[in-house]
């Protein structure tokens, strides 16, 4: 039995994404993810114009006349959605936690999936498998999908997103659309996510706080390592400090970037004190003028 205050929050963002989609998003997720390859349809008279390449040479044959073969996309297939519940993705500092503006990511992929009648699936995941509830269709699956991204309580305290993608790879047959949501934080993955992306169509999202990549000047503060579950003073007033922090978490988004550039993935950046609708549309356009 869920609360009214889940209900009240998953009926907001029901509203919220599904005018997105059916205003913005519905026919560019259409557009960027193809469908599997294209099926054979039917045959009808060659007309002018027609890529002669296509005619049926055994019907031509039959009828003393030429026909061609009329192919149609695959279209349907299956988003699954890979969201990161560790506890470095419930801070936020600005108003909303990474956790919500993952949820948010996900209600409107989602919303755009059963759109083009495709299947969506949900994969919550720590340094384990957390909880996976397999790809389906219609508006009541994934509402279901929302209510679990805002009740679940993880169980994990790190990340391993190798062990998510190969339980991914394992889990899913056919060639699917992939949508991995996370922070990032987890220890080296890039053979896992080489070979996700060689079998499927993998897109990273990376979500991030403004605070996480910035010290503000706050004095001495205790600072908490939500993966490691530690705390350890931090003198936010010394300058050199607030830089080196600065940089080493510079360096450590670069070389997140090239990794995926490197194995030519695609990304969307979001950052939880900034709307994620520009970001997805950028990226639904960078697809759409690709393909």
């Amino acid at each position: 039995m869920i609360s009214k205050e889940i209900f009240k929050k998953v009926r907001k963002l029901e509203i919220q994404t599904k005018g997105l989609v059916n205003n913005l998003f519905g026919g560019e997720y259409n557009s960027a993810f193809k469908g599997r390859g294209m099926t054979f349809s039917e045959v009808r008279p060659y007309q002018y114009g027609d890529d002669i390449r296509q005619i049926d040479w055994n019907v031509t044959a039959r009828n003393g006349e030429p026909y061609i073969k009329i192919f149609e996309e695959e279209r349907e297939q299956t988003l699954m959605l890979l969201v990161d519940v560790s506890p470095s993705n419930f801070f936020g500092s600005e108003g909303q936690r990474k956790i919500d503006l993952a949820t948010e990511l996900a209600a409107v992929l989602a919303f755009s999936a059963i759109k083009n009648n495709d299947k969506v699936g949900l994969l919550l995941f720590t340094d384990s498998i957390e909880k996976m509830i397999a790809p389906r269709k219609g508006k009541t699956h994934v509402l279901r999908l929302i209510r679990e991204l805002y009740t679940y309580r993880p169980i994990g305290s790190k990340t391993d997103i190798s062990a998510a993608l190969e339980y991914t790879n394992r889990l899913l047959n056919r060639r699917s659309i992939v949508v991995l949501i996370s922070d990032l934080q987890s220890p080296d993955f890039q053979k896992q996510l080489r070979i996700s992306h060689q079998k499927h169509d993998l897109v990273g999202v990376t979500i991030q706080d403004r605070f996480e990549n910035e010290l503000p000047d706050l004095g001495i503060i205790p600072y908490y390592d939500a993966e490691t579950n530690k705390y350890e003073l931090v003198d936010t007033s010394n300058v050199k400090v607030r830089e080196a922090f600065g940089e080493r978490r510079e360096l450590r988004r670069n070389q997140l970037a090239a990794m995926f550039r490197k194995n030519g993935i695609d990304t969307i950046d979001l950052h939880t004190n900034r709307s994620y609708i520009e970001p997805l549309m950028k990226f639904f356009k960078r697809r759409t003028t690709r393909y």
